[in-house]
């Protein structure tokens, strides 16, 4: 089984940043994706942004600018530096990996975190 442990959620006030990590161990060959997905009360889990073992990124349109995904290959963790926070960003933010657990494995198992809550006051 694999576990994706995340932290670095919180409150903060607009125009004020936060840092999210995520670990992730287990059962691991590889992970192809990394990523942050969100969900705010009443409406459905977005991407926020994601990240390829390849190094490649891809970030939603409403974060452009003001958050940046990064990945160590090696120690299988993605952190998600957000600044210039808006009251729009509040939501549960949700650790996503997408991977192999053995070399000769057809295919990719996709695994979610706890999500941490993120608060940005107006």
């Amino acid at each position: 089984q694999v576990q994706l442990v995340e932290s670095g959620g919180g409150l903060v006030q607009a125009g004020g940043s936060l840092r999210l990590s995520c670990a992730a161990s287990g059962s691991i060959f590889s992970i192809n994706v990394m990523g942050w997905y969100r969900q705010a009360p009443g409406k459905q889990r977005e991407l926020v942004a994601k990240t390829t073992d390849g190094g490649s990124t891809n970030y939603a349109d409403s974060v452009k600018g003001r958050f940046t995904i990064s990945r160590d290959n090696a120690k299988n963790t993605v952190v998600l530096q957000m600044n210039s926070l808006m009251p729009e960003d509040t939501a549960v933010y949700y650790c996503n990996a997408r991977l192999k657990h053995s070399a000769t494995e057809w295919g990719l198992y996709n695994y979610w975190g706890q999500g941490t809550q993120v608060t940005v006051s107006s």
